[in-house]
C-alpha cells in the first residue's frame, strides 16, 4: 500500500496529524493507496519554508531557474510510462491519454522555464522629460490549487509560471488524484530544486485548500475547479486583497453549420464530447446541428460513439475509462435521470456499465440526449461527464443567443467552411476561447480562461507570468 506524503522544505514528510485518507482506483473501486490528511499546521510549515526560500530563488539568475525547471521536464519525459500509469490508476483515464498528458506536463515546465529567460521589463520615454520603466517582481509566496481531471497537466500549468517568475509555491493537488504530484515532488528533489521553493500539501479541500486561501502570508491564489468552490475562494481572498486567478466551470457549445466538413466535425465531436470521460472543462456538452444536416449528423454520431470501447484503462484500445470517484459517478447518473424528467430522449447510453474484470469500477456509457429545452437544468448546469445533449437549429442569430444563454463562458467550437461566418460568430460568442474547425488545439503562448461564471483572469504565456508578478513603475526625471 503506497503512502502519499507531503513535500515540505525539500523533504518528503508525513502530515503532522499522522492521519491518512483512502485513495481509490476508479476502475476497480478499491483503495490502493493512502493520502496524507493534512491541515493548516502543514500549510503553515510549508509557508515558513517558502518565505525563507523565496528571496534567494527570486535572485537566482533566470538561466539557473531555467536549468532546474528544464531538468524537471526531462525527468518527466524519462519516466513517462511510470507517470502515465500512475495517472491512469489514480484518475481512471485511458493510458494512451495519460501519456499525452504527461508530455504536456513536461512541455508546461519547459515552456515556462524558457519564459523565465525571456520575460522583460517595459520602458517609456516621455518627451525628453523622463524615462519610466516597469519592474515585474515576484509576488513572494503564492498558492496553487489544481483539479482532479487533468492532474499533473494542470498542476504543472500553474506552478511552472509561478516558479519561473521567482515565486515560492504552496501547491495543493486534488485529494482524488494525488499520485502524480507525489511522484513529481520526488523528481523535484532529484532535479535540485532548492528546498522550500515548491511545497506540495495533500489533503481535503475544506482543510488544506481553505488554509492556503486564508493564510495571510500567501499573496496570490491560482485555482482551477468548480464555480461554486471558486466563488467561495473569492469571498475569502478578496477582502484580504489577494491576487486571484480562477479557471472555473463550463457548459460549452459545439455548433455545426450546414456547410461544415461533416466527416471532420463528427470525428472531432466524439473527442470534444467524450475525451477523458467528458471530464475536461473544455468538453462540448451542448451540440447544436443545423437542421439541414441534423438527421444525417445525428445518425453518424450515434454510430461513431457506439464504436468507442469502454473498459480497462490500461488497454490501448480503450477510449472511455472510469469516472474519477463514486461521488462523481453518482452525480453524473443523477443528471441523466434529471434529463429524462425534463423530457429528454436517450439516444444512446444513459446507464452505468460493468466491463469484464472491472465490475466494481465506476463506468458510465457515453450518453446522447435529444429533445431538451435550452433553458432546462441539463443544458444549463455543468455535468462534467460523458453526457451531451443534441439539438437542431435554423438561424445564426438564434444559435448565438442559445449558445450564449448560460452563466458560463469558457469555450465554444464552430464548424463551418464559410470564413466570414466563422469570424462573425466567433466575435459574438461570449466565450474566452473559440475554436473553428478544431478542438483543443492549444498554443501555450495564448491567453486561456473564461468569461462570466467561468472564471477570472487568464493563464498561459505572458498572461501567467504577469499574474505571478507585481508591476512597479519607476519614473526618472531627465
Amino acid at each position: 500500500m503506497i503512502t502519499i506524503q507531503n513535500y515540505i522544505n525539500g523533504e518528503i514528510v508525513n502530515a503532522q496529524s499522522n492521519e491518512y485518507l483512502d485513495n481509490y482506483n476508479p476502475s476497480t473501486g478499491q483503495v490502493y493507496s493512502k493520502i496524507a490528511n493534512s491541515d493548516h499546521v502543514d500549510v503553515d510549515a510549508a509557508f515558513q519554508a517558502a518565505i525563507i526560500a523565496q528571496p534567494q530563488w527570486e535572485n537566482t539568475s533566470a538561466e539557473d531557474r531555467f536549468r532546474v525547471m528544464n531538468k524537471i521536464a526531462e525527468l518527466i519525459e524519462e519516466r513517462l510510462d511510470e507517470f502515465a500509469k500512475a495517472e491512469t490508476l489514480d484518475q481512471g483515464k485511458p493510458y494512451w491519454l495519460a501519456k499525452n498528458e504527461m508530455r504536456r506536463a513536461a512541455q508546461n515546465m519547459r515552456f515556462f522555464a524558457t519564459a523565465a529567460m525571456q520575460f522583460a521589463s517595459e520602458s517609456h520615454a516621455t518627451e525628453n522629460k523622463a524615462i519610466n520603466y516597469t519592474l515585474r517582481q515576484a509576488i513572494g509566496v503564492v498558492g496553487c490549487i489544481s483539479p482532479w481531471n487533468l492532474p499533473l497537466y494542470l498542476f504543472t500549468w500553474k506552478i511552472a509560471p509561478a516558479l519561473a517568475a521567482g515565486n515560492a509555491v504552496i501547491a495543493k493537488p486534488s485529494e482524488f488524484t494525488p499520485m502524480t504530484s507525489y511522484l513529481f515532488s520526488k523528481i523535484c528533489i532529484e532535479a535540485g530544486l532548492p528546498n522550500g521553493v515548491l511545497n506540495i500539501i495533500h489533503g481535503l479541500g475544506p482543510k488544506v485548500g481553505q488554509a492556503i486561501v486564508e493564510h495571510k502570508g500567501i499573496k496570490a491564489i491560482s485555482f482551477t475547479g468548480g464555480t461554486v468552490t471558486g466563488a467561495s475562494i473569492a469571498s475569502i481572498a478578496a477582502p484580504k486583497f489577494k491576487k486571484l486567478s480562477l479557471e472555473l466551470g463550463g457548459k460549452n457549445p459545439n455548433i455545426i453549420f450546414g456547410d461544415a466538413d461533416i466527416d471532420k466535425a463528427i470525428k472531432t465531436t466524439v473527442n470534444t464530447s467524450f475525451m477523458n470521460q467528458g471530464e475536461i472543462c473544455l468538453c462540448g456538452s451542448r451540440l447544436y446541428i443545423h437542421s439541414s444536416i441534423y438527421e444525417q449528423v445525428k445518425e453518424r454520431l450515434i454510430e461513431a460513439v457506439k464504436a468507442l470501447k469502454i473498459g480497462d484503462p490500461l488497454d490501448d484500445s480503450t477510449r472511455i475509462g472510469a469516472i474519477v470517484s463514486k461521488q462523481h459517478f453518482e452525480k453524473v447518473l443523477g443528471y441523466i435521470e434529471l434529463a429524462k424528467q425534463e423530457g429528454g430522449k436517450i439516444l444512446l447510453g444513459g446507464e452505468a456499465i460493468k466491463p469484464d474484470g472491472f465490475e466494481n469500477g465506476w463506468f458510465i456509457q457515453p450518453t446522447l440526449i435529444e429533445g431538451l429545452d435550452s433553458m432546462c437544468r441539463t443544458n444549463q448546469e455543468e455535468i462534467f461527464g460523458p453526457v451531451i445533449s443534441i439539438s437542431p437549429f435554423d438561424y445564426t442569430d438564434e444559435i448565438i443567443e442559445i449558445a450564449n444563454g448560460t452563466e458560463y463562458g469558457l469555450a465554444a467550437t464552430i464548424w463551418t467552411e464559410n470564413l466570414t461566418l466563422a469570424h462573425r460568430v466567433a466575435q459574438r460568442l461570449q466565450f474566452g476561447i473559440v475554436w473553428v474547425n478544431c478542438w483543443l488545439l492549444r498554443d501555450l503562448r495564448t491567453p486561456f480562461g473564461g468569461m462570466k461564471n467561468s472564471g477570472v483572469g487568464r493563464e498561459g504565456g505572458w498572461e501567467a507570468m504577469r499574474f505571478f508578478t507585481e508591476p512597479k513603475n519607476v519614473c526618472i526625471a531627465l
